[in-house]
């Protein structure tokens, strides 16, 4: 069994491989490029025309491996319909700025009603299907608070929630595609220990795919994963957080994408009501770069950061189990 996740790791991140080198030339003759905002870095500016929709890849690797060792335990089919039902979404965003060769694809409203729409799916289908409770776990202990029908909404926010944190994070070169590799890494152990062996390996199988992307998309990066790949990847994981009643330990094993969340909204709170800016730039990971931090330095630091954070949360919440 333990030989299996191994093997789904590595099969994963072979086919993405695989997969980017016959689809980046492919993106590049189709011009599927990247449009950089005119108020970002400077140091940005120089990656203008990099191939992206490089999201595909992971999926279509993801699919592959799922299909061909036939992974098709209920709670894995959910979290198929909600990965790829997010990478339908951000591949219309992408396609929509590669077209019309500009920074906005989507507008904000239909992307939220496409986010919306799938939470709402996955929410009713997960809890009926699978008959979880209406119970939200408290990390690091054995207590339930159960909140009724309230469980239905807050699914829902988790989902929109983490798939946004996700999406803001991948702004710099293999930024989220490695601390998504931690994530599900971690996650993947998780439900190893506590018996989810087919969700582990679904997750095992995202990380290999992260794995694989990143000798594409770390620095200097050959390809982004666009909106096709980093709202997929957020909405998998919260998912994910949701099959194995983790909402609350999510927010301490991918503290990286809520430390990012956090900062863009502080930073449009703090400028719509005092005037002032607490960031140099939002997310996150900008402030640092305007700081005067490489882009290499930025992602090594928050890579590390988001390691000990899953590491120790992960320690913490298997101490506690029953």
């Amino acid at each position: 069994m333990e030989s299996n996740y191994f093997i789904y790791l590595l099969a994963a991140a072979v086919l993405t491989v695989i997969c980017g080198w016959v689809g980046i030339p492919l993106l590049k003759k189709l011009k599927a490029r990247q449009s950089i905002r005119t108020e970002g870095p400077k140091s940005h500016r120089a990656k203008s025309g990099t191939p992206t929709m490089g999201g595909l890849f992971m999926l279509t690797a993801m699919v592959l491996v799922v299909l061909f060792n036939r992974l098709l335990d209920p709670s894995v089919l959910w979290l198929l319909f909600l990965t790829l039902g997010h990478g339908l979404l951000g591949f219309l965003d992408d396609f929509i700025k590669a077209e019309k060769k500009r920074n906005l694809g989507l507008t904000a409203k239909q992307k939220m009603l496409g986010q919306l729409i799938l939470a709402v799916l996955f929410c009713w289908g997960v809890v009926d299907t699978l008959h979880l409770p209406y119970s939200i776990a408290i990390p690091f202990t054995d207590m339930d608070i159960s909140i009724g029908l309230l469980y239905y909404p807050f699914v829902v926010l988790v989902i929109v929630g983490a798939s946004n944190a996700v999406n803001l994070t991948d702004g710099l070169d293999g930024l989220a595609s490695g601390c998504c590799v931690i994530a599900f890494t971690a996650y993947a152990v998780f439900c190893y220990m506590t018996g989810f062996h087919d969700l582990g390996y679904f997750i095992i199988i995202l990380a290999g795919a992260c794995i694989g992307f990143l000798f594409f998309n770390y620095h200097p990066a050959k390809v982004f994963m666009g909106d096709t790949g980093s709202l997929a990847l957020g909405g998998a994981i919260a998912g994910i957080s949701v099959m194995t009643r983790t909402e609350l330990l999510l927010a301490f094993l991918g503290l990286i994408f809520v430390l990012e969340a956090l900062s863009v909204i502080i930073q449009v709170i703090s400028f719509k009501t005092t005037g002032k800016r607490v960031f140099k730039m939002s997310p996150l990971h900008h402030h640092f770069e305007l700081s005067g931090w490489s882009e290499v330095r930025v992602v090594w630091s928050f890579w590390i950061f988001e390691g000990f954070a899953a590491a120790g949360s992960l320690m913490l919440a298997i101490y506690a189990l029953p």
